[in-house]
């Protein structure tokens, strides 16, 4: 049974979903604000699931109370990295430390290989696995 049968990258909140519009991203963003999280800007090109420190765009904005602001900073990320996943990170500060609240996918490549399992075998009947990006083989900036 395939359990993602769009074979797209699944990180995030609404990653069974169609590409969400500016103006979907722009709640998104408007309702954070008004529970007053911090937006950041995050961009790969290698989506592991287990590469969870994706490039920083920008400096995080905990200051900013204008959705219209977070997502110009989309906008100047997707003109720089096309290419790449984009995803939009929200984090809530009220505790003193910095917790992810929400996270979503604003940007993906128009081709997205996916990934394979790769299995080996070890000492006796045993197996390893592992998930391997297709496009893992090529290198920085050039995977898509």
């Amino acid at each position: 049974m395939m359990t993602n049968p769009t074979g797209r990258l699944t990180q995030g909140q609404f990653s069974f979903l169609p590409d969400l519009s500016d103006a979907e991203i722009t709640l998104q963003i408007e309702y954070g604000l008004k529970k007053g999280y911090a937006w950041s800007v995050e961009y790969t090109d290698d989506p592991h699931p287990r590469n969870t420190y994706w490039e920083m765009f920008g400096m995080p904005m905990f200051d900013l109370q204008d959705a219209a602001g977070v997502l110009m900073e989309v906008k100047n990320c997707r003109k720089s990295f096309p290419n790449h996943y984009i995803r939009l990170m929200a984090f809530d500060s009220t505790r003193g430390v910095e917790s992810i609240v929400m996270s979503f996918i604003v940007n993906r490549p128009k081709d997205e290989p996916g990934f394979m399992l790769e299995r080996q075998e070890i000492g006796g009947r045993s197996m390893r696995y592992t998930t391997r990006g297709y496009g893992a083989d090529k290198p920085e900036g050039k995977r898509y």
